[in-house]
């Protein structure tokens, strides 16, 4: 399938994309080439392959879900500018 520049210009109307009279030609042959890999495309044979056949159709997996406390508050408060116990302690906000 070739496309002719009429066509790209109604193309080109129906996307409401202005295209200026100097960019219809190279359109025109970007699109051509466009229509040329699907035409490739539609001659390999696929008989056989299952649609969607990917990750898609995979079971994801689970882990047991467990709360922790993390085992390292030291670490986890050094950088705070105060803490309390193994607590931050911040500025009242709300009076």
């Amino acid at each position: 399938m070739s496309l002719d520049h009429a066509t790209v210009r109604r193309i080109a109307a129906l996307a409401r994309i202005r295209v200026e009279d100097h960019e219809v030609e190279p359109l025109c042959q970007e699109l051509n080439g466009i229509l040329g890999w699907i035409e490739q495309l539609n001659e390999v044979d696929v008989s056989g392959i299952a649609p969607l056949a990917g990750a898609a159709n995979m079971a994801m997996a689970m882990r047991p879900d467990v709360v922790t406390d993390g085992g390292y508050p030291d670490k986890v408060l050094s950088n705070a500018p105060e803490r309390s116990g193994d607590f931050y302690v911040v500025p009242k906000v709300v009076e």
